[in-house]
């Protein structure tokens, strides 16, 4: 008695297992399906005579009657985007939008009753990653790109990824740094991805032709000449305006040894010749008598002939150190006579 109890439970077990098999089997798969923002999207399944077209909990958004005719303006949101056409009985959905993306079902009532559900999702298409150099030593570079439904950003080195990001926030700018190696910069490169579309660049040229590993041993030899140069251009520079100094400094004292600088300390007097006198009277007239010197004191001069024409005497005066001693000397000639005028 117990054993049959529990066959027949065994029994309905199984038959609850099949029903719920081929329960599950009878569900359509959904199938995924991707759109690109401003495009137009075809639904794979055709309803030729008579059908619907569902989204999601809107239900019906579209009526396929028999004798090809259709209603696809039942829902504001897809008026005059949603579209049939009555030869091929395909759906079309034109100038997608990110909202459009959701669950759809074609509906199909032409022979029975089948179910085709797709789950449309809508991308935008990439734009070009860019890539900033932030030091063109060591080449470290900076990739980034607008953010937005599953995009990722990532760096490969030839088809090895080195680095990859992303992130569910749409409204920021995705960014990933990189500082290259020294050997085959040529070879990295930044790309950006989505279901939709792929976007890729490059490591700027500035970048790569920076890297130590591209200098040969002639641009070392051009370099270190161009250096030598400059420095014996500098020295040379700096011993012709040393000697241009000395030169000029020599020049400032040769000019203040020279004569022409040294007459500047001598002073001329006018000399005035007077005619000889007759006798000793004529020759003492006008000359006070403290100046006259008899014939006894006057024999240490030597007596000027009368028929030559005395010689002008110049008077120099010499500037002394201290003006107190300086002394002036006076000679006049009358009469053939030289007399001395003592210093005032």
């Amino acid at each position: 008695m117990l054993f049959s109890q529990r066959k027949k439970l065994k029994v309905t077990l199984l038959h609850l297992f099949v029903l719920c098999s081929a329960q599950h089997s009878a569900q359509p798969e959904t199938r995924q399906v991707n759109g690109i923002v401003g495009t137009v999207f075809y639904f794979p399944e055709r309803v030729l005579n008579s059908g619907n077209l569902l989204y999601g909990d809107l239900g019906s958004i579209a009526h396929v009657y028999p004798g090809k005719q259709s209603n696809t303006n039942l829902e504001k949101r897809y008026k005059n985007r949603l579209h049939w056409n009555n030869v091929t009985g395909v759906f079309t959905l034109s100038d997608l939008q990110i909202y459009d993306s959701g669950v759809y079902t074609v509906e199909n009532t032409d022979e029975g009753k089948t179910k085709h559900i797709f789950q449309l999702t809508v991308y935008y298409v990439l734009s070009k990653p860019q890539v900033t150099v932030h030091d063109d030593i060591s080449c470290s570079v900076m990739c980034s790109v607008e953010n937005g439904r599953e995009v990722t950003l990532s760096w490969y080195k030839g088809g090895e990824i080195l680095n990859q990001t992303s992130s569910p926030d749409h409204n920021i700018t995705l960014s990933l740094p990189l500082k290259l190696d020294e050997q085959n910069r040529d070879s990295y490169r930044c790309e950006a991805a989505n279901p939709v579309s792929k976007e890729t660049a490059v490591v700027p040229h500035s970048c790569i032709e920076s890297d130590p590993s591209k200098v040969t041993d002639g641009d070392e030899r051009t370099r270190d000449c161009l250096i030598i140069a400059v420095i014996c251009v500098l020295v040379a520079s700096g011993l012709v305006g040393f000697a241009i100094y000395l030169k000029k400094r020599r020049d400032r004292h040769s000019h203040a040894d020279s004569p022409e600088r040294k007459q500047d300390d001598v002073q001329y007097a006018e000399i005035t010749h007077i005619k000889p006198a007759e006798n000793q009277e004529e020759r003492t007239v006008g000359v006070p008598a403290p100046y006259i010197r008899s014939p006894a004191q006057s024999r240490g001069y030597t007596r000027l002939p009368q028929e030559q024409t005395p010689t002008p005497v110049i008077c120099m005066k010499r500037r002394q150190r201290n003006d107190d001693n300086i002394k002036r000397r006076k000679y006049q000639h009358t009469a053939g006579w030289l007399y001395d005028v003592p210093a005032g």
